[in-house]
């Protein structure tokens, strides 16, 4: 489980990952505002799973009540295992169901989950995200 030591790294992975998974993606925040929303929002509203691979922060998961509110993995980490050992995890801490949201343009993400056993749900315009992209939504099982 992430703690408040955990906050500059891990926003530094979710800067890093989202900027090279999702270039075309608008950035609306300031690392400072990155910071304060994974300590006073992300942290404390949710488990945050980490992963590490020889001492370093490889991925983290973010669990909600019902919702896998964030996954990600260090670039250097994709397709190492990281992002399916942290959504095992959140699987096995919420065995009575999952959903998330995933870019419709972020096609390896969508690809990822679809593997994993989440089915669509549901297709958005993107009107009611921060960044105005249209989105999926996700379940499973």
């Amino acid at each position: 489980m992430a703690t408040h030591e955990d906050v500059e790294a891990i926003v530094a992975l979710f800067e890093g990952a989202r900027d090279a998974a999702m270039p075309w993606l608008p950035v609306l925040h300031t690392r400072e505002e990155d910071l304060a929303w994974m300590r006073n929002v992300v942290l404390p509203n949710n488990e945050v799973l980490v992963a590490e691979r020889a001492g370093v922060l490889a991925g983290f998961a973010a669990i909600g009540a019902a919702t896998l509110e964030h996954l990600y993995v260090h670039p250097n980490h994709q397709g190492a295992g990281v992002g399916t050992e942290l959504l095992d995890e959140a699987k096995r801490r919420r065995p009575e169901g999952l959903e998330l949201w995933a870019f419709q343009r972020n096609e390896r993400a969508r690809s990822f989950y679809e593997a994993r056993g989440f089915r669509l749900a549901e297709l958005t315009d993107g009107a009611a995200n921060e960044e105005r992209e249209p989105d999926a939504r996700y379940v499973w099982p």
